[in-house]
C-alpha cells in the first residue's frame, strides 16, 4: 500500500508487554489494526533483587517474538518500543536490549527498547488516554496504574510514584487473600507516596484511570460477563462503586478471582494490591470533591504510537 504508513507502538511494564499497530490513511486518520496485551511478569523479583530474572526475560522474548511476527506480516515499517519501571530498576539491563535489538531489527533495523523517565511515560499515558475526552471537563489528572510504579499526570506537570500491584504483591501481601495487617502495611505506604501527588489531585476536576487494574475495575463495577473493552472505554464509574468491587476483590482468593472470565488469569494474583492503590485515590479524589472516575482503555500505547507520527 504505497498511501499508507503502518507503524507499531510496543509497551514493556513490570507486569505485561502490549503491541499497538496502527495504519496511518492517506487523509491523516488512524486505522486500529491490532491491540494485544500479554501478561510476562518482567518484574518479577526485581523490588528484592535489582536484576531481571531469566525466566521473566524468556517469557518476554517468547511474547515479542509473536509481535514482531504480526507486525511483519501486516507490513509495519516503523516501531517504537518502551521499556518502563522494570528496567528503570534493574542491573543487568544489557541482556533485555541485546533481545529487543535483535527482534526489532526484523522490522526496522537497529531498533532496541529505549527506557523512558517516569515522566515521559507519564506525559504518553496523558496524550492517549485523554484523546476521547471533551477538554472542558479539564482540568484532567490521569493515573496510570503499572506493575511497579504509578503515574499522575496533568497537562502541565508528571509525577512518577513508586507503587505498583507487582511491586506490593511481593512486598506485602503474602497471604491470599490479604490479611488485615498486610492491607493495612500496604495502605500506609500507599498513602506516604501520595502525599506527593496531593497537589495534581486538588486541582483536577476529572480523573482518568487507564492501564489493566483500572479497566478491569471497570468490567467488575459494570457486571460485564466478558471483557469488553468498546463498553470499558470511557466508562464513567460512581466512586462508591468503585469501592465496592475492590473490597470484594480482596476478600476472594486469586483463584476465585481468576475464575472470573473479566480478569486476566495473570492479573489475579496481584490486583488485590492494584485495589488498595485504587482506594487511597478514590479517598483523595472524593476530598477534592469528585464524585467519579474516567476508565480509558487508550493510554501509554496510544501516545507511543503518536510520539511515531510526530510530523508525519
Amino acid at each position: 500500500m504505497t498511501d499508507s504508513l503502518r507503524v507499531a507502538g510496543v509497551d514493556c511494564g513490570t507486569n505485561s508487554i502490549r503491541l499497538l499497530i496502527v495504519e496511518v490513511n492517506p487523509d491523516g486518520s488512524l486505522s486500529e489494526i491490532s491491540r494485544r496485551n500479554t501478561i510476562v511478569r518482567l518484574g518479577q523479583g526485581v523490588d528484592e533483587s535489582g536484576e531481571l530474572a531469566p525466566e521473566a526475560i524468556e517469557r518476554t522474548r517468547v511474547a515479542l517474538a509473536g509481535y514482531v511476527d504480526e507486525m511483519v506480516r501486516e507490513g509495519v515499517k516503523r516501531v517504537r518500543m518502551v521499556a518502563t519501571s522494570a528496567m528503570r530498576d534493574v542491573k543487568n539491563r544489557d541482556e533485555f536490549f541485546a533481545m529487543t535489538r535483535a527482534l526489532l531489527s526484523r522490522v526496522e533495523v537497529g531498533k532496541h527498547a529505549d527506557v523512558i523517565s517516569g515522566a515521559e511515560e507519564a506525559k504518553l499515558s496523558f496524550a492517549g488516554a485523554t484523546a476521547d475526552l471533551d477538554p472542558q471537563r479539564g482540568p484532567f489528572c490521569v493515573i496510570d496504574l503499572g506493575g511497579g510504579s504509578t503515574e499522575f499526570v496533568t497537562a502541565q506537570d508528571a509525577i512518577s510514584t513508586r507503587m505498583g500491584c507487582v511491586r506490593l504483591t511481593e512486598r506485602f501481601l503474602q497471604s491470599d487473600p490479604p490479611t488485615e495487617d498486610e492491607t493495612a502495611q500496604t495502605r500506609a505506604y500507599v498513602r506516604e507516596r501520595l502525599t506527593q501527588v496531593a497537589s495534581l489531585i486538588d486541582a483536577s476536576r476529572t480523573f482518568i484511570g487507564c492501564a489493566g487494574t483500572f479497566t478491569t475495575l471497570s468490567a467488575l463495577t459494570q457486571g460485564l460477563d466478558m471483557y469488553e473493552p468498546q463498553r470499558i472505554h470511557m466508562s464513567e464509574l460512581p466512586i462508591d462503586a468503585l469501592r465496592t468491587t475492590t473490597r470484594t476483590l480482596r476478600k476472594q482468593t486469586a483463584d476465585e478471582r481468576r475464575a472470573n472470565p473479566v480478569i486476566h488469569p495473570g492479573r489475579a494474583d496481584v490486583i488485590a494490591a492494584g485495589s488498595l492503590i485504587v482506594e487511597e485515590i478514590l479517598d483523595l479524589a472524593e476530598s477534592s470533591g469528585l464524585q467519579s472516575v474516567v476508565i480509558s482503555e487508550k493510554d501509554i500505547l496510544d501516545g507511543i504510537v503518536a510520539s511515531l507520527l510526530e510530523g508525519h
